[in-house]
């Protein structure tokens, strides 16, 4: 990474030992099928975040000061099974550490390492999904660590929700829970599709953001952009919704896939990035002691979708 602490905040902000946040990123594009050039947005996002004001004037806050440890890359790419693996070790080692683990991609196959490191960590885990693609295939071009397959996993362990879907092949319709799924045809029609969201989630949830989830309008540079997507408030407003009711554990975000002639993606990634920090943590003071409240006794490898007998 060319940047030595994120946003270019002061080193008091930015060390480990006292940084709430970690942010870990992992320059992969190994299993992309259409544009290249993923491996680079965690720099672009780096980039841009260095350019972007740290007062946000919804929440009021300034995030940054609750300290953000920019980890160093997860650069394992021998091969899609390996750098699985590293996200997922990394993930986890970050959790144990008490932190508010964060993850910029890369392509969107990190997240198999991400998702799978918070289930063992966090009991009945709520995926929450915002994608155009289901990326529910159990397989793809010969790996189970494809792009194309990056929530197969969490489909089957975890209560998964898919938001924004616009694009899939038939055979993902064999796997998806269309109860959980939340078509943007459907939802340009639908103004409870939030509430209704938020209601099937467990306490815990983890955020999983592919950028293709936007209108290429506003969100052009990344690997697979699909027509009719999500608009910048009211993501906003769902997301908001998400942190306000529910004990976010995590989040990542994926798939940009930067223009050297086209920047204003990259800034969107970094305000996005940072309206969920201050989301997570509008309530909380600096000073405030941090629990990530992770299972200490055991982990968890959660083996079913959720705990039926939770109430949510």
């Amino acid at each position: 990474m060319q940047t030595k602490t994120y946003a270019g905040i002061s080193e008091e902000f930015s060390k480990l030992e006292t940084a709430k946040i970690v942010l870990i990123p992992v320059p992969y594009d190994g299993t992309s099928t259409w544009q290249k050039g993923a491996d680079k947005g965690p720099d672009a996002f780096l980039d841009a975040s260095e350019n972007m004001e740290l007062y946000d004037i919804e929440t009021e806050t300034e995030v940054y000061k609750q300290g953000v440890y920019l980890a160093d890359a997860v650069t394992e790419n021998s091969s899609p099974e390996s750098m699985v693996d590293a996200v997922h070790q990394a993930t986890k080692n970050y959790i144990k550490k008490n932190k508010f683990v964060t993850i910029f991609g890369g392509e969107h196959s990190i997240s198999i390492g991400t998702i799978r490191a918070f289930n063992e960590m966090y009991p009945s885990l709520t995926v929450l999904q915002l994608d155009a693609h289901a990326d529910l295939r159990k397989e793809y071009e010969g790996s189970k660590c494809n792009h194309a397959c990056a929530l197969y996993e969490a489909s089957q362990t975890t209560n998964l929700i898919q938001v924004g879907i616009r694009s899939m092949d038939i055979i993902e319709t064999t796997v998806m829970d269309k109860e959980r799924t939340y078509f943007a045809h459907e939802m340009a029609l639908d103004d409870t599709w939030m509430d209704t969201a938020v209601d099937q989630m467990t306490e815990n949830v983890f955020i999983t953001i592919d950028l293709d989830v936007f209108d290429p309008s506003i969100m052009p540079s990344t690997g697979t952009p699909e027509p009719g997507g999500l608009l910048w408030y009211e993501t906003l407003e769902f997301l908001k919704q998400v942190f306000t009711e529910k004990n976010v554990v995590g989040f990542d975000i994926v798939e940009l896939c930067p223009n050297k002639n086209e920047k204003s993606s990259d800034f969107l990634a970094a305000k996005l990035y940072y309206k969920m920090l201050s989301y997570k943590f509008e309530n909380d003071e600096a000073e405030d002691d941090y629990d990530n409240a992770f299972n200490t006794l055991k982990e968890k490898n959660n083996s079913s979708k959720y705990n039926e007998d939770d109430e949510y």
